[in-house]
């Protein structure tokens, strides 16, 4: 298994529940010392083998040899989870273009980028899951985050894209669009219905094992969207979270 941002804590809860089972693991961080951490947390927990690739993926052209790296140490790759993301402060990117671009390079264009080259390499295969984490934040722009919740938005399309071309290749394709969950990267922010990271990781790979399209984690999270997008524009613009 490979996963990319292993050092988030949604990664790493997923990750011990795999480790768990004896897996081999391919783990792509940008802080070596939190990534040797959380390998060597995950061999105590299990895992066959813990592998580490240490990059700056906002970087791309490091992209194409991250993806060889991982198939030349695993040869199969059964599921890839796309974990790797900031969670910029929407106000200091209002007024800093360059910080706008920054934040959209890091959650959606490196995203894009290696969920691309990742997809190509389960369809050689035949078979395979690729896991991307969305948001519900991409459901629709909000003036308190929209440089966030438009980067989740473009992997949100580009997973639906992505699910259909390759479905008849058996490869399957899972967007997760989790709601708030307790994390550091959350920490200090009030937000409702915050999740424990435990029961989104279960809810993630349930999700893998059922071959499941579309994960809203908490599952009530999909009832919520539905009525934030019923919600006329002109009505929503005067909403101010």
């Amino acid at each position: 298994m490979v996963i990319i941002g292993a050092t988030s804590a949604i990664a790493q809860s997923v990750a011990r529940r795999y480790a768990e089972q004896g897996v081999q693991l391919f783990l792509v961080a940008r802080s070596e010392e939190k990534v040797r951490t959380v390998a060597s947390d995950l061999l105590a927990r299990g895992a066959k083998r813990a592998s580490i690739y240490v990059a700056d993926l906002r970087m791309r052209d490091v992209h194409a040899d991250l993806v060889a790296r991982s198939v030349a140490d695993l040869g199969h790759i059964d599921c890839v989870l796309i974990a790797h993301g900031v969670m910029p402060d929407q106000k200091l990117l209002d007024v800093d273009v360059d910080a706008t671009i920054d934040s959209f390079m890091t959650n959606a264009v490196s995203v894009i980028s290696i969920s691309h080259r990742y997809a190509n390499v389960l369809e050689g295969q035949g078979g395979g899951s690729l896991v991307g984490l969305s948001s519900v934040a991409g459901e629709r722009g909000r003036r308190s985050n929209y440089a966030y919740g438009s980067a989740k938005s473009a992997i949100t399309a580009f997973y639906s894209g992505l699910r259909a071309r390759l479905a008849p290749k058996g490869v399957h394709v899972l967007t997760v669009k989790p709601g708030p969950v307790d994390t550091p990267m959350t920490h200090g922010t009030k937000l409702p219905l915050m999740a424990n990271v435990e029961v989104v990781a279960y809810d993630i790979e349930r999700a893998i094992n059922k071959r499941t399209k579309v994960l809203y984690t908490p599952g009530i999270w999909r009832l919520i969207m539905a009525i934030v997008r019923a919600i006329p524009e002109s009505l929503f613009m005067k909403s101010k979270f």
